[in-house]
């Protein structure tokens, strides 16, 4: 047990100032916050695992900024403003040349977005990380999946697609003379939440959902949830050159850019009045945004290459295949 207290308080403890809202951190029971009047909290967890969400011989330091980056994307996709984030790690032994740039790397992006660590677990096993994210929004504005009307635009923020090259390059090391394919891998890994995005789009989105299972999966999650359908032009979709060039054709870049996972980026829709807002809205975010179809009735889901209509079969990230 001495062990693991001295790694928690060598690694974990007094490495952020504390918030303002945080009444007591790590080193007790619980944790202790305040939420400010008129806000809620919302609240994600996932779990990454050595061998499914990464190879255990992977950078740490990469691996704690997909961990967290991946986190704080589903706040994002909520317009909420991350706040304080809990972590359990189990390692199979206290290895600290793996733990020190996985902490390094961690409490780094954790300041940059100002969320501070407040608690959390580490035990022996083999090697996973969970997070639970917390964050402060206005429930009455916050982004969900259940907005989404006929008529609306469907957009999203950044490039698709680079996140599963980046995966098929770890996976595989022949693929590494391939053109950019050290640049793909590193996309993949470190991938940037739209956090200004979010909370950009409080008072213009219908609705919103970060990619994390592959477009193609995600946006049906709007679509089930909204109770609509969509019309989508994979002529509009966003795929950097570098990808382009990795897998040989823009057909198959485009298909990458539908079915790749763990991107982060956020699939939003705009109602027709708001439409002409969202360029200068987000023109701050960083990040760029791009029409890519539209809601349609319940029962359609079509994609068209600029009207022609095309069949691909394509499915995202299962998780459980």
């Amino acid at each position: 047990m001495s062990g693991e207290f001295n790694l928690i308080e060598k690694y974990f403890v007094n490495r952020q100032k504390q918030r303002k809202d945080v009444v007591l951190a790590a080193g007790d029971d619980c944790a202790l916050v305040k939420v400010p009047e008129n806000l809620s909290v919302a609240i994600s967890t996932d779990t990454l695992v050595a061998g499914t969400h990464f190879l255990s011989q992977a950078d740490p330091a990469w691996v704690a900024h997909k961990a967290l980056a991946s986190n704080i994307s589903d706040l994002a996709a909520m317009g909420a403003t991350p706040s304080w984030v809990s972590l359990a790690l189990t390692m199979p032994e206290p290895d600290e040349a793996w733990l020190a740039p996985f902490c390094n790397a961690f409490f780094e992006l954790a300041d940059y977005y100002g969320i501070q660590l407040i608690g959390g677990d580490t035990t022996k096993g083999p090697l996973s990380i969970t997070l639970t994210v917390q964050g402060l929004v206005d429930a009455d504005k916050a982004l969900r999946r259940d907005g989404a009307q006929v008529g609306d635009w469907v957009y999203v923020s950044g490039d698709l697609g680079d996140s599963k090259a980046g995966l098929d390059v770890v996976l595989d090391n022949s693929l590494r003379s391939k053109p950019f394919a050290g640049q793909l891998e590193k996309r993949h890994y470190l991938a940037t939440p739209r956090v200004l995005v979010g909370q950009a789009l409080l008072n213009l989105a219908s609705s919103a959902i970060d990619i994390s299972d592959g477009l193609i999966s995600d946006i049906k999650h709007i679509l089930q949830r909204s109770q609509v359908g969509v019309s989508l032009d994979v002529a509009q979709l966003p795929v950097s050159n570098e990808l382009i060039q990795f897998v040989g054709s823009t057909t198959a870049a485009q298909q990458y850019a539908l079915t790749s996972g763990e991107e982060y980026e956020l699939c939003f829709t705009v109602p027709e009045q708001n439409k002409g807002s969202i360029e200068s809205a987000l023109a701050h975010c960083g990040a760029k945004i791009t029409c890519i179809g539209q809601i349609r009735p319940q029962g359609t889901f079509e994609l068209h290459n600029n009207g022609k209509p095309i069949d691909w079969h394509l499915s995202g990230y299962d998780h459980f295949k």
